[in-house]
């Protein structure tokens, strides 16, 4: 009997971990919830998961067989249209200024929310509907539609940078919170993306967008946030004025220049060659001829992959210091790129290893290997923001991001270009993915410019830490964005 109640304890106990660790997820969102208020949880999930994760899988997709098979663009041509498309990114600092210092109706961030959910309602309902789009015309939707999630991703960045500042112990965990709620709605896209495309179309895909849009609408309209006084409207000019002298004064500060150089060189130099594998993947006639349905499962792959980078540098490397993890992640991430190397030279059909298992797995360790490179520049991002201006000055930061993301994309564009890459013509495929392996592997040489710092502590002078303002240290104490209420990434990271 003493033996029998010894192994059932220790049953117990064993089923007792294995429920705390399934549990382990709703215990940290419970902390934040507590910490942080539902509201802000509840908001990051809708805009970062569904308007972002879940939008991105779905219209990258979409856009990219509507590229190819309705415009009928080269390779290049269009690695070149899928950065001028992310071009309303490059300006969030407009939107970020616009956020923190003039209210609409007497709101700070609400008008903001339903602003961008509406013009993305109307950008992908005009892509759907309107049959024969001009290229111009096209483009300039999809403008429309990035411009109105890069609205709504600057509103919720401000209250992420605010609880940064007032919470600095949780930012890691609400940057985790931001990359997981993406990386999860990225991965439920990217899963049902190919068979949407497949049965409906990529147009009919681009009217299904208009619904995330739409919640962020519902986002805005449920947000409780303080009536702006009328005084805010006579201070707007001033308030202008003093943001822009606070962000040159903070960019004169070395510990925020040198990361910001290290940050741009490192995206720019991280080609991107995407269309010129897509072409190959589904156009080659040596090439494996992936389906919609293959192309889609591939990026759910990925999306998982993304997630793994989130949960293992939250659980793992989270406390690391930021260069340890940035020199281990770019090497990595230089090698990931050789992978596509081994596919396109055709040498895993020669050990009898299938195109689609090489494909997944380089997508999964690829985007894992990206995340966990990404997690601690955001980390980062959040700490180099002074009060009052965080909201513009973490858009002007990601700002740079995405000017080096669109230099990675040109540059791509150019590349392929160079070497001949076209919808008929991929010889030259392995020399531009060698380039980009090499160039991947360069930002290493830079990484003195980033802190050498523990990751948990502040990274600014105190001064800078502190509104001089006592009116608008109050105002933005009584700016509780209580909706859905508090809100957040990111970014969109496509590795």
């Amino acid at each position: 009997m003493g033996q029998e109640g010894t192994l059932s304890l220790d049953n117990q106990l064993h089923k007792d971990k294995i429920f705390g660790l399934i549990l382990r997820p709703f215990y940290w969102l419970t902390k934040l919830s507590e910490e942080l208020h539902w509201s802000f949880v509840s908001a990051v999930v809708i805009v970062y998961g569904i308007n972002q994760g879940m939008s991105l899988g779905l219209s990258r997709i979409s856009t990219q067989y509507y590229m190819k098979d309705e415009q009928k663009l080269q390779p290049s041509e269009a690695q070149v249209y899928f950065g001028i498309i992310q071009l309303p990114w490059v300006v969030k600092p407009l939107w970020g200024l616009l956020t923190d210092t003039l209210p609409i109706l007497g709101y700070r961030r609400r008008p903001y929310f339903i602003l961008g959910g509406f013009i993305g309602v109307v950008a992908m309902l005009s892509l759907s509907i309107n049959e024969n789009l001009h290229l111009a015309s096209a483009l300039l939707c999809l403008m429309a539609g990035s411009a109105g999630m890069a609205i709504a991703d600057v509103t919720i960045d401000a209250c992420v940078t605010e609880n940064s500042i007032s919470h600095p112990s949780l930012a890691s965990d609400m940057q985790s919170l931001c990359g997981l709620s993406s990386s999860v709605g990225q991965l439920i896209g990217f899963a049902i993306s190919g068979f949407l495309v497949h049965f409906i179309g990529s147009k009919g895909v681009f009217g299904i967008l208009s619904i995330p849009a739409g919640l962020v609408i519902l986002v805005g309209m449920m947000t409780r946030e303080a009536h702006v006084h009328n005084s805010a409207y006579k201070r707007a000019n001033q308030k202008f004025s003093d943001a822009g002298k606070a962000m040159w004064m903070a960019l004169k500060c070395e510990n925020v220049w040198r990361p910001c150089i290290y940050m741009y060189i490192s995206l720019a130099l991280s080609l991107h060659i995407h269309e010129g594998m897509f072409y190959w993947y589904t156009d080659a006639k040596d090439g494996p001829s992936f389906s919609k349905e293959m192309v889609g499962s591939i990026s759910s792959i990925g999306a998982v992959g993304s997630l793994l980078g989130v949960l293992l540098y939250q659980n793992t490397f989270k406390n690391h210091p930021f260069r340890g993890v940035l020199f281990w992640t770019q090497l990595l991430y230089g090698a990931s790129g050789l992978v596509d190397l081994i596919l396109v030279s055709r040498v895993n059909l020669k050990f009898g290893i299938p195109d689609y298992v090489v494909v997944v797995s380089d997508a999964a360790f690829s985007h894992m290997i990206g995340r966990l490179k990404w997690m601690p520049l955001l980390v980062l991002s959040s700490k180099l923001c002074p009060s009052g201006i965080e909201g513009t000055f973490f858009a002007l930061l990601m700002s740079i991001d995405h000017i080096g993301m669109l230099t990675a994309s040109w540059g791509g564009g150019l590349l392929l270009h160079a070497f001949n890459v076209t919808r008929t013509h991929f010889d030259n495929l392995w020399i531009v993915i060698v380039i980009r392996s090499i160039l991947r592997i360069l930002p290493v040489c830079i990484l003195f410019l980033i802190p050498s710092t523990d990751p948990n502590a502040s990274i600014l002078p105190t001064e800078m830490l502190k509104s001089k303002k006592g009116d608008d240290i109050l105002e933005n104490q009584n700016m509780e964005m209580a909706p859905l209420v508090s809100s957040v990434d990111q970014h969109l990271v496509v590795t």
